[in-house]
């Protein structure tokens, strides 16, 4: 069974009704720590990476329907947006016209449905925070559930641990805070556990393509399901080129040891390797968090390690309230979704348009998506209608949180189609309107107006 403390947590979890297979994959991970293990991936282990363009493969469009037809779509959606402020799941914040994430995920699947006669079950794994309030939002949508198929799995929880001995946190103010997620890792651990991969399996499904709530972009398109059938890889992610704002994310690399790819996050970096990790002409690849996997393949790699699919640890160190620095310090055990890429042997890679990656993480996203940077199409895709997507840097003293955010854009975002950037600091609400051409830095001094129908543009 291990140290009290180890015994103290699976004792926990049972009585949470954790499932029994992810107390067995935390407890691989626990004794990890016990034993030391760091996750960190030295820069001296590694090479960089190159790979081949969607742009640049040819995709038969009667193979790419053929493979959609296939397929099943999962969604990550067990996040709340704390970081904006938030309480409810991320995905019902709205984002265009009225619509949610959530409502235009839907919409996205249920016309490529139609487009395509496939029947393309979309599944999210939410949390336990976000289940009843995202099981409410579908509700409206009479068509979207799969004859035999659940609309949601939820993800598994784990308790956090004193940083001082590895113990369960007791924290009795708000208990909630004694738990965490295990890092969207636990995909495969909780599809195991519900069954849903033998379920999918038995429907006749032999991929599934699983991508971020909060990335439109990330539609399930038949042109790259039919580039990973026809790879006949038991796993592939979908990368894009690093830019400056990447330059503190994580990276493709592959190891020097046995030749697999990896994924190193920034949590898995050494300090002293910080700068080759920040390197964009090394490092030229990131994650879009969309990957690709053959269910066949994933069960009989899941069969094999007893349920425990042996992802890298990543040991991340926190304080039991993330708001509260004089809080206990505490490590939460989590690993990495694409962290798989080097568990199966035959692993792909493929470098896709940002089109592809359109993740909202902050207020400065969220701005960018709400405006006329990107159209939104018939069939709910976005379709970018800028030459470039344009930065984005809004004061966090006033606009981090989406209560704060939308006070100050009370009727809708400004056109940023002809902005380079934008840079906000101070107080300022944006009246009807406004339009931003190239480089706009503004700099208030107190709480500012601009007025609506203003062109703001650098002399």
């Amino acid at each position: 069974m291990g140290s009290p403390a180890l015994h103290t947590a699976r004792a926990k979890m049972a009585d949470a009704g954790v499932d029994e297979v992810a107390i067995d994959t935390f407890s691989h991970y626990f004794r990890l720590l016990e034993h030391g293990e760091t996750g960190l991936v030295p820069e001296d282990s590694i090479d960089p990476v190159d790979m081949p363009s969607l742009a640049g493969v040819e995709v038969d469009a009667d193979a790419g329907a053929e493979a959609l037809r296939h397929t099943a779509v999962i969604k990550l959606n067990g996040g709340l947006g704390t970081s904006m402020g938030m309480s409810r799941a991320k995905s019902l914040l709205c984002v265009r016209k009225g619509l949610s994430f959530l409502d235009i995920i839907v919409r996205q699947v249920l016309a490529l449905r139609e487009e395509h006669d496939a029947t393309l079950p979309l599944i999210f794994m939410n949390s336990f925070r976000t289940s009843a309030d995202t099981m409410a939002a579908l509700e409206r949508y009479d068509s979207l559930a799969v004859d035999g198929l659940p609309l949601e799995f939820l993800q598994n929880k784990e308790p956090k641990l004193l940083a001082k001995n590895l113990a369960p946190v007791s924290w009795p103010d708000d208990p909630d805070l004694e738990w965490c997620p295990p890092g969207h890792g636990d995909i495969y651990t909780a599809m195991r556990g519900t069954g849903l991969i033998d379920l999918l399996i038995e429907r006749g499904f032999r991929h599934v393509f699983v991508s971020n709530s909060d990335n439109l972009g990330a539609v399930p398109d038949p042109r790259v399901a039919g580039w990973f059938a026809g790879t006949g890889a038991p796993f592939a992610i979908e990368a894009v080129r690093r830019t400056p704002s990447d330059k503190k994310g994580g990276h493709f690399a592959r190891r020097k040891a046995d030749g697999r790819l990896v994924l190193r996050e920034t949590a898995q970096t050494p300090k002293h390797d910080l700068d080759a990790l920040a390197d964009l002409e090394r490092h030229r690849f990131c994650s879009t968090n969309n990957l690709w996997f053959d269910l066949d393949a994933m069960k009989t790699a899941l069969d094999q390690r007893q349920g425990i699919l042996g992802l890298p640890l990543i040991r991340n160190v926190k304080t039991v309230d993330p708001g509260d620095p004089s809080t206990p310090e505490v490590i939460q055990v989590e690993t990495a979704m694409g962290a798989a890429i080097e568990v199966f042997e035959g692993s792909e890679l493929i470098e896709v348009g940002r089109d592809r990656f359109v993740p909202v993480k902050t207020t400065n996203d969220l701005l960018v998506l709400r405006s006329d940077v990107y159209d939104l199409g018939s069939d709910f895709v976005l379709d970018q209608a800028s030459a470039e997507v344009p930065y984005v840097d809004l004061d966090p003293e006033h606009y981090k949180l989406v209560g704060e955010f939308d006070q100050r854009f009370p009727e809708g975002a400004p056109s940023l189609v002809k902005a380079t950037s934008l840079r906000v600091g101070g107080d300022v609400t944006f009246c009807r309107g406004v339009q931003v051409i190239g480089d706009v830095e503004l700099d208030a001094h107190g709480a500012e107006r601009v007025s609506a129908g203003t062109v703001l543009q650098q002399d």
